[in-house]
């Protein structure tokens, strides 16, 4: 029987992470994992490929808008096959060169599935054979997978999820995306600029349900702009094939709708990847079907901990690489860390680009926090006209009273590096005052951060002289 100080579950982001980081504090430690390719989510399935394909159908766009820059070009058509060729040529590079360190590392890899016999030991079971191992301290880091739902005649109707979305050779001529989160939202803008008729259909009242309405207003505002359909606020009813179609019924606005389509795309989420744990013998119950951890990344056992998407708070890799290596210094350091989750940041990498960092509107509206916020427009900014980029704006949140900023939102170009600007500003607990008075060189993207800063410190300044 082995026996580790740290036995990691699961090889992705955050199982890779916590195993290198304990492996350097000098501790014994097991990594576990039975996929059948290294890798993890992120770079096999999530966001590499679908940024890798995202990023042709983005120049596509752009060489179409070639006109307007006095261009011109001779008519760009897509060629699926070559962009398929590029993004496994690229996805195949990453996973390699991540296989090599999880394998070749100074921790110890065992390929296998884990499941826990008690709270001290695993059970670890290959093509080859089955052992028990015995640990000081465990991390749960599976991950996620696909957050199927039962609607009525959706299987039989037929369907794909992002997993296929990846690896398709043709695109249909129709097709209904159901959901209106980040991955929904990139492969329908991805599928329409490649020539497919997209329909969206999202349940909640807004597209990207946890954001500020005004940020999804201005993507919903450009996807229509580009020929995409979209019902928000529905309830989705059955599913049905017509002939050659598959047909969707749902109610909007309690009027009942029909569409019919070449394909579906199911988009309605993952969830943690937890079933074959056996976490029920070591009295962890899941929450929602997520674990339950602390800001150490502690489930109720203490010397279990877990992180990234199998405790489902926000499944962003760098979040999850953050808590991997927060977890594994806890389990064995005395110096221990918390996760910050007002740090937090998300992106999107449609056209416009969305961005956010820290507490957003509704959040401080929830949390009942006094806060001023500003925001100046990309149609308004010298650099964006110039380059013709100009939907969205940048918005700041900083506190009533003092200016320190709370959280931060861009929604247009490059807005997914803009927003770091912002993140080191809300680390180092900066005020708009200080972010006022940064230089910013100008003709750039960056320095229309300034503008909204100005603003709430003359705000603040005046709110001041009228309380004297």
């Amino acid at each position: 029987m082995k026996n580790c100080d740290l036995a990691v579950i699961g090889a992705g982001s955050a199982g890779y992470a916590a195993a290198r980081t304990a492996s350097k504090l000098g501790a014994k430690v097991v990594l576990i994992d039975g996929a059948k390719q290294l890798g993890g989510l992120c770079i096999l399935r999530g966001c590499m490929p679908s940024k890798a394909l995202l990023e042709s159908s983005h120049r596509l766009h752009e060489i179409q808008r070639a006109p307007e820059f006095g261009l011109q070009v001779q008519s760009a058509k897509p060629n699926l096959t070559q962009i398929l060729k590029r993004k496994k040529k690229l996805i195949q590079e990453f996973a390699n060169y991540r296989a090599q360190e999880i394998t070749h590392n100074t921790f110890t890899f065992i390929p296998g599935h884990a499941s826990f016999l008690d709270s001290q030991h695993l059970r670890i079971q290959n093509e080859k054979k089955t052992q028990t191992l015995k640990f000081k301290k465990a991390l749960i880091a599976t991950g996620s997978v696909i957050n199927t739902t039962s609607f009525s005649g959706l299987q039989k109707t037929g369907y794909f999820t992002s997993d296929e979305a990846l690896e398709m050779t043709r695109y249909p001529k129709t097709l209904a995306v159901l959901g209106g989160g980040a991955i929904a939202l990139e492969l329908a803008q991805h599928f329409a600029r490649l020539g497919t008729q997209v329909i969206i259909i999202q349940r909640s009242k807004q597209l990207l349900s946890d954001t500020d309405d005004d940020l999804a207003q201005v993507l919903e505002n450009v996807l229509l702009r580009e020929n995409i359909t979209i019902f928000t606020n529905t309830q989705l009813l059955r599913f049905e094939k017509i002939k050659n179609k598959k047909q969707i019924t749902f109610r909007h606005h309690n009027q009942l709708r029909k569409v019919q389509v070449d394909d579906i795309f199911y988009a309605l989420g993952r969830r943690p990847n937890l079933d074959t744990l056996n976490l029920e013998k070591i009295g962890i119950h899941l929450n929602h079907g997520k674990i339950k951890v602390n800001l150490q990344m502690q489930t109720k056992l203490p010397h279990i901990y877990a992180a990234g998407d199998a405790t489902g708070i926000h499944e962003i890799v760098h979040i999850a690489i953050e808590q991997g290596e927060i977890a594994a210094n806890n389990a064995l350091t005395k110096n221990k860390r918390s996760w910050n989750p007002n740090l937090k940041i998300f992106g999107l990498f449609t056209e416009p680009q969305l961005a956010t960092v820290g507490h957003s509107e509704k959040e401080l509206q929830q949390k009942k926090i006094n806060y001023q916020t500003a925001r100046y427009p990309f149609n308004d900014h010298g650099k964006a006209l110039i380059q013709g980029t100009t939907d969205g704006f940048v918005k700041l949140m900083c506190h009533a009273k003092t200016g320190k900023l709370l959280g931060a939102a861009i929604v247009g170009p490059h807005a997914t590096d803009l927003i770091h600007e912002l993140a080191v500003v809300l680390y180092y607990h900066g005020t708009v005052q200080e972010l006022a008075t940064i230089p910013h060189y100008h003709p750039t993207l960056a320095e229309i951060i300034t503008y909204p800063a100005e603003e709430l410190v003359v705000s603040i300044k005046k709110t001041k002289k009228k309380k004297r």
